[in-house]
């Protein structure tokens, strides 16, 4: 639309210096006393002023083309050819606006003279009137010009702006305000029909969001009811390999048999506790695979709490210890301080990272404290392969595996790190992720009280 008033503009202006152009030209008066013509009138009327000078009323029947005054001597008007020229006229009054004149000479006496009059007043008032006009036609038309691109911005330019608005703001996901309505808006039916479109939409997106959340409480809800079959399976298999050893003990009391009986037992019973192992390890990897998505759901929902108090930082060493089943992690000392911590988050984030360095490193695990200004700092250190530099910002995201483990036989799920880093930024810390000089290095800001 700018463009349009530009152009306005632009016409206004050529307008405006065609009118100043034509107001020069037509301005610049001609030598009217020298012209040809006219000194060919004038000797006419003189010549018949000379021959009708004792009855100059009989001139006034015949028309010359031009306007004319005979005076006599003493300058008063015997004879014009308009009644607007009777007023005073002298011979001074003719030379000093330039008119035409000649004496009347009868017998060899001057007895008046002719004067020829300049009509350029009545000629400027008509090009003042056609200049008025012209100038009064322009503003008008401008005017209208101005008055059109107003009703076009109104009744198109706004309203279709007001749809383009209208349709960013449905792709932004914005569905709750309204596409306000003009009577006489020319994209009235559209109007409608976008608003109630956006209606639909904002309908469907609720009942899709309602669906969603069902489906994640549905998840929380399952993976809840899982923990306890699952902790029953581990607490039975604990139970049986108890027994098993114990019977082992006291089969290996006693005599060996002739037959050797005892001894095929004693083979069984390490067959049976393999497999119970075998049994409980997976059922553990269930257990953490539960609580991951279990606690990835209950974040979706913004369901998920952490509660933390002041703890002494020997409590990691702790947590270490109870996560390090294959006994890979080397421990240096912990600075005696206070930490602020959640005891169960901080113990599935420490389980989490180890359990990733057990599948895809299985080396050992160098664990390093100090002490950053409002934080104690916690790298957990492997010596496996590392990560891709390009992956390194994406194996903290939801199901994202590495590309090297994605194809693999390697069970996971990309949850661990993800709810590690969850769980840490709810605690106030941070968790980084590094290559180090070799392996992996997982970097853990954790509060300080």
């Amino acid at each position: 639309m700018s463009k349009y008033y530009k152009a306005v503009f632009m016409l206004a202006v050529i307008y405006l210096i065609g009118m100043a152009a034509l107001f020069i030209i037509t301005g610049k008066k001609t030598d009217w006393a020298a012209s040809e013509r006219n000194v060919i009138r004038l000797n006419e009327i003189t010549q018949d002023a000379v021959d009708n000078w004792d009855s100059l009323k009989d001139m006034s029947g015949k028309s010359y083309g031009v306007d004319y005054v005979i005076l006599g001597v003493t300058n008063d008007i015997l004879l014009s050819s308009n009644p607007e020229y009777n007023t005073s006229m002298s011979i001074e009054t003719a030379i000093k606006n330039k008119y035409a004149y000649t004496y009347v000479i009868l017998d060899g006496q001057i007895v008046g003279s002719v004067v020829l009059l300049d009509n350029y007043d009545e000629y400027n008032r008509l090009r003042m009137r056609l200049i008025t006009g012209l100038g009064i036609f322009g503003v008008i038309l401008i005017i209208c010009a101005c008055c059109y691109g107003v009703y076009i911005k109104r009744r198109i330019i706004v309203p279709f702006q007001n749809m383009k608005d209208f349709a960013g703001r449905i792709a932004e996901g914005n569905l709750d305000e309204p596409l306000m309505m003009d009577r006489n808006n020319m994209f009235g039916a559209f109007t409608e029909s976008f608003d109630i479109m956006r209606e639909e939409l904002s309908e469907s997106k609720k009942r899709e969001i309602a669906l969603q959340k069902k489906e994640r409480e549905l998840v929380a809800s399952l993976s809840h009811d899982l923990k306890t079959p699952i902790t029953g399976i581990k607490l039975t298999t604990e139970l049986l390999m108890t027994k098993l050893k114990v019977r082992e003990d006291e089969t290996c009391k006693k005599p060996e048999s002739a037959n050797g009986t005892e001894k095929i037992t004693d083979i069984d019973d390490a067959y049976m506790v393999d497999k119970l192992d075998n049994i409980y390890k997976k059922a553990d990897q269930i257990d953490a695979l539960v609580s991951d998505l279990f606690s990835s759901t209950l974040d979706e929902l913004g369901e998920f709490k952490v509660s933390c108090t002041d703890e002494e930082a020997g409590v990691l060493s702790d947590i270490l210890k109870k996560y390090d089943d294959r006994g890979l992690v080397r421990a240096y000392s912990i600075p005696d301080v206070l930490i602020r911590i959640d005891q169960k988050c901080m113990s599935q984030v420490i389980g989490n990272i180890i359990a990733n360095s057990y599948k895809y490193a299985n080396t050992v695990i160098d664990t390093d404290f100090a002490i950053m200004e409002d934080y104690l700092q916690m790298k957990i250190s492997d010596h496996g392969p590392g990560v891709e530099k390009d992956e390194l910002n994406l194996i903290t995201n939801k199901f994202y595996r590495g590309k090297k483990w994605a194809s693999s036989s390697e069970e996971g799920s990309g949850l661990g790190l993800y709810i590690a880093k969850t769980l840490m930024e709810k605690m106030d810390g941070e968790l980084n992720v590094e290559n180090g000089e070799e392996g992996l290095t997982i970097t853990l800001l954790i509060p300080l009280s």
